[in-house]
Formats: structure tokens, sequence, C-alpha cells
């Protein structure tokens, strides 16, 4: 800026140009957009502590289909083992029930004839 410039500035305002800006008039004038920014700092601070706890969720949820995954992995390989027939003959013994060793009867009602 030009020396003629600041002076005609400073004639004026009475002040140089950085110490306008520091006066009670301009900085009362300046309240609204301070009490914007704090607004805007509260909801970038809450932003991050939601986007924190979604992510401790998010990873205590994974960890709970994991374990779910293992649960039914086992579940499913016990119940494949146990439905084997030789399992299964082991199983009803002590029920005294035994294995076929011959082919069944089928059996056909007589009452309908063809």
């Amino acid at each position: 800026m030009p020396d003629e410039q600041k002076n005609e500035m400073e004639s004026t305002t009475g002040q140089p140009g950085w110490k306008r800006w520091l006066n009670y008039q301009s900085i009362v004038k300046q309240v609204p957009f301070f009490l914007f920014l704090a607004l805007l700092a509260v909801l970038y601070i809450y932003n991050g502590h939601l986007a924190d706890k979604t992510i401790r969720s998010i990873n205590r949820t994974e960890k709970e289909v994991k374990e779910l995954q293992y649960e039914y992995t086992a579940v499913k390989g016990e119940l494949i083992s146990r439905s084997k027939q030789s399992e299964l003959v082991k199983a009803v013994e002590p029920l005294g029930l035994k294995e076929l060793t011959e082919s069944p009867v089928v059996l056909s009602d007589s009452s309908t004839v063809k």
C-alpha cells in the first residue's frame, strides 16, 4: 500500500489498519462469527466421538459374529459326526434297538385292486 493510502486510512479512522480490528465495536460485530466457529468446533468434536463409538460397536459386532461362526462350525461338525450310521447304532443300542440285517418287507394294501 502506498504511504498516501495508509495515511488516508489512518486519518479517517484515527488508527492504523490493524488496530481497527481490535477495538470494542469491531469485536462485538464479530461475536456471531465466533459463536458460529465455536458451534462448528463442538460439532466436530461430537462427530469424532460418534465415529469412535460406531467403530467400537462395529468391532464388537464383528467379534460376536466370529464367535457365532465358530460355534456354528463346531455344532455342524458334531451333528454330521453324530448322524453317521455307525454313531446312530451306538446311540440306540442302550435302548435295545438293533440294526436290520435283512431288507425291509414292503407292505401293500390288498383292498386296492388294480
